[in-house]
């Protein structure tokens, strides 16, 4: 993987990071190095449930012999953001 591909790899998790952040509850905390967070995470979480559930790979995009899940990682980082503003409202409650 060439650092042009990285550079490709980590704008494309950014950017798939914000969408699932704007479609998971609008989780507003953190700039672009969040997205890209949400966005790798998302792949993981995403293609794991995906995998339970014997769904396929949907639209993946290879660089550089990486395969990079775009559907699973906007569902699983909206799942996650979800997750993230659930908890943050059940310890305000406390």
């Amino acid at each position: 993987m060439s650092l042009l591909d990285l550079l490709l790899l980590l704008v494309i998790a950014g950017i798939c990071g914000a969408i699932g952040r704007g479609v998971g509850g609008g989780f507003s905390k953190g700039g672009c190095l969040v997205s890209i967070a949400i966005g790798f995470i998302g792949a993981l979480l995403g293609l794991w449930l995906a995998r339970q559930m014997g769904l396929p790979e949907l639209f993946t995009i290879n660089l550089g012999g990486t395969a990079f899940p775009i559907v699973w990682s906007i569902l699983g980082g909206a799942i996650f953001v979800a997750l993230l503003g659930l908890i943050g409202r059940l310890g305000k409650k406390g």
